[in-house]
């Protein structure tokens, strides 16, 4: 019975279904891991960092960052992640620590890490006040000048995506598309039940907002993806070598120019204590 009050029963079925296991092993799934990974990175200057992987799924990135040599605890609401996750951890010599868990009831003491990496909570959680409480709850965990990483999905993702591909021209993807571009608020539409269950879209300066107003210091806005993938032959050129060159060159330059965000289906946050 317990994990269904940490998640809504749409979410729970939309990852059970969805494999998250293996999307970062496909399509722009490959070039996601790379480059948040990369963004990751650049905020870890602890080469033993104690870090907080919230929402860390099957446990890529803390499988990632423990083979690095830093102390790793992830914290995940789905079971069946939880599973992967174990599996993965009991292979390395370093293993992450694997709790089950959410966003706004962290099993840890304050002053506890050095990173937080909030990846998913902000997707998901629809009402501005439980995103307050995740962030706040961050923040509690995070030793002083610790850094909270948070990724959202822009507000202009799906619209994007179906300007793209013609789906916005699907009445009830373009009702979606509408809420999200007024509200944040993101509900898959009955015939498009493949779309990422019940979520919350940001706006670049609200995302600001929610962290900004309980007292953490700003350091930056990123780009994930950028406004790169657009290029019509993205996979093939980011296979080439010269051609890739140019497109990251471009995803650098572009990377905290807030006013190009939009172009970008996620973003990152980064903040510190």
């Amino acid at each position: 019975m317990k994990k269904k009050t940490l998640i809504s029963k749409e979410l729970d079925d939309f990852y059970n279904k969805a494999s998250e296991e293996t999307r970062l092993e496909k399509g722009m799934g490959i070039f996601e891991f790379e480059r948040i990974k990369e963004l990751i990175e650049l905020h870890v200057s602890n080469p033993k960092a104690t870090i907080i992987d919230v929402g860390g799924g099957t446990g890529k990135y803390s499988e990632w960052l423990a083979k690095k040599g830093h102390i790793v605890h992830l914290v995940e609401p789905v079971l069946k992640h939880i599973k992967l996750a174990e599996k993965r951890a009991h292979k390395l010599k370093n293993p992450f620590s694997v709790a089950i868990g959410e966003a706004k009831k962290l099993p840890f003491k304050n002053e506890t890490a050095d990173l937080v990496i909030l990846h998913g909570p902000l997707y998901h959680l629809q009402k501005r006040e439980d995103r307050v409480a995740t962030i706040l709850e961050a923040k509690r965990v995070l030793k002083k000048g610790g850094i909270i990483l948070g990724f959202a999905i822009n507000a202009t993702a799906s619209t994007v995506v179906g300007l793209m591909n013609g789906m916005i021209h699907a009445n009830s993807f373009f009702e979606m598309c509408k809420e999200e571009l007024t509200t944040g608020i993101h509900n898959a539409p009955k015939d498009f039940p493949f779309l990422l269950a019940d979520a919350f879209y940001h706006k670049p300066q609200d995302l600001k907002a929610e962290f900004l107003e309980q007292n953490l210091n700003f350091i930056n806005l990123f780009a994930v993806e950028g406004m790169i993938w657009l290029d019509n032959e993205y996979f093939a050129n980011m296979l080439d070598k010269k051609k890739s060159k140019t497109l990251k060159a471009l995803q650098t330059l572009t990377q905290n120019d807030e006013y190009l965000l939009p172009f970008s289906p996620h973003m990152m946050i980064a903040v510190k204590k």
